[in-house]
């Protein structure tokens, strides 16, 4: 982190300049944007949801879609076909407007964060010289946390209504789990926001000219590509939806149209945090480091386009990667990572860059900055090495416990069994009277004529 490895982010340090290309466009050019960005998102789901099948039959040596269309091509488009004519049904008791609203809460935040994601730099579109970028904000990197924090309530919601012990389980999952991981989700952008000078993402995507934050601050990388999957609720973060405990989460009473809303909001989720990675740490629409001096003008017209739709290709497949990798994680694992792992790691991480960012523009000395480094990283491997060795000890009390635990049910069949309520627990004996086998003598049939009940026996 010396002056001589971020030349590109020193001189482009506290930049709103680039604020100035935006809010100039006349009002049809501003459409044009904002519909060209529905469609890419539309069409990214669409063809998300064919990779995720294709894809994950690749990995796991089986066929994909291959019916619908070429190469099956098509099978996403009749997945939204089926699903807008299945009946729409509502549950009775469910909270009708709550019900109805959820999805929309849960899908329309997904579309304001892509507002604020620069896809390339200024260009000629129909005459007009326009960056293309919707809008661009002062605290443009906070809009995204913002939007992030709104999208959850859609699924809280959309669980409380349903008036459903499963989907209401789904929604507090979903919610603690979104507390967790946009907390160090948030904690990875301040290291960005140190070292860029601006929260503004056409001014972070110009402070890494000279090198990506994703080599500069490898950790807050690594760390976001996890939120980023705890956030969307995908494989192996898919608790809040997990059918094998609670049926289908949040969205159990759900059907026909407004499933269909809560199946778009994860896709376009996935797609908003997957160009705010690309925006933060992969350098946006610059071109890859090598390719600007191979092709003269790499950066400039519409050819960045290109570069920043192959980085968040590269990122989305990712997600699929993840999915069909990775086994599905405890809910007590989950958090204990967000909370006892990303975060604390984030908040020392975030330090050291804190320290050596004020001591870059202080001009100090490179031995100083190197010495403050080696004591950064002596009390982070001392810190792992602790934290191993209490590991290590937990896993051995862990293991004492399960021999002994053994040993007496080696000795004591009942122990460790299930729980079996007492024979004279209310629900032996009250309602359910005994059914006669077959085969029964006539004296035990006369006695169930006359009315004994179950005893539990």
């Amino acid at each position: 982190m010396t002056p001589a490895l971020v030349p590109g982010v020193a001189a482009t340090l506290a930049s709103e300049e680039t604020l100035s290309a935006f809010g100039q466009d006349p009002w049809w050019i501003t459409t044009i944007k904002a519909l060209a960005i529905f469609v890419f998102l539309m069409l990214c789901v669409l063809m998300m949801i064919m990779a995720d099948r294709k894809v994950m039959g690749r990995m796991q040596q089986r066929h994909g879609p291959n019916r619908m269309g070429p190469f099956g091509l098509l099978q996403s488009l009749f997945d939204g076909i089926k699903l807008s004519l299945k009946e729409d049904l509502i549950p009775r008791g469910v909270d009708r407007f709550v019900y109805i609203a959820a999805p929309m809460i849960a899908a329309v935040p997904a579309f304001i964060a892509f507002s604020v994601i620069p896809i390339g730099p200024e260009v000629n579109m129909f005459g007009v010289i326009t960056p293309l970028q919707l809008t661009d904000l002062p605290i443009a990197a906070l809009v995204v946390l913002a939007t992030a924090a709104l999208g959850v309530y859609g699924f809280v919601l959309g669980g409380w209504a349903s008036q459903s012990p499963y989907a209401l389980l789904g929604g507090l999952r979903a919610s603690a789990q979104v507390i967790s991981y946009e907390i160090a989700m948030g904690l990875s952008f301040v290291a960005v926001f140190i070292m860029s000078g601006t929260l503004t993402t056409s001014g972070i995507v110009e402070s890494q000219r000279g090198l990506w934050f994703a080599v500069l601050l490898l950790p807050s990388f690594l760390i976001y590509l996890v939120t980023m999957i705890g956030e969307t609720n995908r494989l192996p973060f898919d608790l809040a939806e997990g059918e094998g405990e609670i049926v289908g989460g949040f969205m159990t009473e759900y059907g026909s149209m407004k499933f269909t809303m809560f199946f778009l909001a994860e896709y376009v989720n996935m797609c908003t945090v997957a160009a705010v990675s690309v925006t933060l740490f992969l350098g946006g629409w610059l071109a890859p480091p090598g390719i600007a001096t191979l092709i003269p003008g790499a950066n400039e017209g519409w050819l960045p386009a290109l570069w920043w739709l192959l980085k968040f290709v590269c990122v989305m497949f990712l997600f699929i990667w993840a999915r069909g990798s990775l086994p599905r994680v405890r809910y007590d694992q989950l958090m204990q990572l967000g909370w006892k792992v990303l975060i604390p790691v984030q908040l020392v991480w975030i330090t050291a860059v804190a320290v050596v960012r004020m001591l870059v523009l202080e001009e100090a000395s490179p031995a100083v900055i190197a010495l403050v480094v080696a004591a950064f990283t002596v009390a982070t491997v001392a810190a792992f090495y602790a934290w191993l060795r209490q590991a290590r000890r937990e896993r051995a009390a862990a293991a004492r416990e399960r021999a002994e635990n053994a040993r007496r049910a080696h000795k004591d069949p009942a122990f460790g069994g299930f729980p079996v309520p007492p024979s004279t627990a209310p629900h032996y004996g009250s309602s359910v009277l005994a059914e006669p086998p077959r085969t029964a003598p006539a004296a035990a049939a006369d006695r169930n004529q006359k009315g004994e009940e179950v005893t539990g026996a």
